[in-house]
């Protein structure tokens, strides 16, 4: 009885241990979804000024563009996949590279080859385990993301997309990531991003008129210096996203964790006193029956 005693006591030690480190984390994700909520917001009037850019070079110029015009048959596609760097995010990883399945199955369905580019330790563990091949991956921060990161991974897409397909390029390109559109609501979400399909933002007015341009020297100039800073920014929107949903996630699976350390905390501290009970009983059972040996 007194070793099963030691035994819940122990595992009263442990999970007040583990609820500490789910509290402290739980602090640390509170703390910096605020800088990220921020981060996000503040990127939204340059991609939305760039949006309206590259809307009215695309239409309104007659001016055929690779990264504009849809091309006859796509045999290989690029899918950049953004998940988390470490875990404790409930299924937030999970349900990124499960988008991520589908797309890649129906890309295949539809007789396209896929060129896979990965964001973040987990994509790059789940593929690896799988012994699946990659093309590329960056690792570290994806809960932090850096504008540099974002423009390593437009220029090696872009430079992929301008390669011929005998030699390895690809001639469409997705973005898998998570949309954060609440503290509870993260949304897995597919973008295509090349060919161009320029869409406004979701707050944009429908009846805003774009202004008449005249492009100085040439409309393809005009569209090879616009489109890859257009690209820079959706990645690096993609990327912002995707780290306040998962700082979002974190900071929800952590809280869910304490409250069930807490529970467990309870039931084995109600599990001790049962079995102290029962120890303390037996030994007045041992001691009336020998005082009662002795009387005897």
């Amino acid at each position: 009885m007194g070793a099963q005693i030691r035994v819940y006591r122990q595992k009263i030690a442990s999970t007040t241990s583990m609820r500490k480190i789910f509290k402290a984390m739980e602090l640390i994700a509170t703390s910096r979804i605020g800088k990220a909520r921020a981060r996000v917001a503040a990127s939204q009037p340059y991609a939305r000024a760039i949006t309206r850019a590259v809307s009215a070079v695309a239409s309104q110029s007659q001016v055929e563009h690779p990264l504009t015009t849809e091309p006859a048959q796509v045999r290989r596609a690029a899918v950049v996949v953004m998940t988390a760097d470490r875990g404790l995010a409930g299924a937030y990883s999970a349900s990124v590279l499960k988008q991520a399945e589908g797309l890649i199955e129906l890309l295949h369905s539809e007789g396209k080859d896929v060129k896979t580019y990965l964001v973040g330790r987990k994509a790059q563990a789940y593929f690896d385990f799988r012994s699946r091949p990659y093309a590329r991956v960056w690792t570290g921060g994806t809960d932090a993301p850096e504008f540099a990161t974002a423009q390593e991974v437009s220029k090696v897409i872009l430079d992929d997309f301008a390669t011929d397909f005998e030699e390895g390029g690809v001639e469409e390109i997705h973005v898998v990531y998570t949309r954060f559109k609440s503290m509870v609501t993260q949304e897995p979400t597919v973008v295509r991003l090349l060919p161009l399909e320029v869409v406004e933002e979701e707050d944009t007015p429908e009846a805003e008129i774009l202004p008449l341009y005249d492009f100085e020297p040439e409309t393809e100039q005009v569209l090879d210096s616009l489109l890859p800073r257009y690209i820079e920014s959706r990645i690096f929107a993609a990327m912002l996203q995707a780290a306040a949903s998962e700082l979002a996630a974190r900071q929800r699976a952590m809280k869910s964790a304490g409250d069930n350390a807490t529970e467990l905390i309870k039931k084995y501290t109600r599990l001790r006193n049962t079995a102290r009970q029962a120890e303390i009983t037996q030994e007045l059972t041992e001691i009336v029956a020998g005082a009662d040996a002795l009387a005897s």
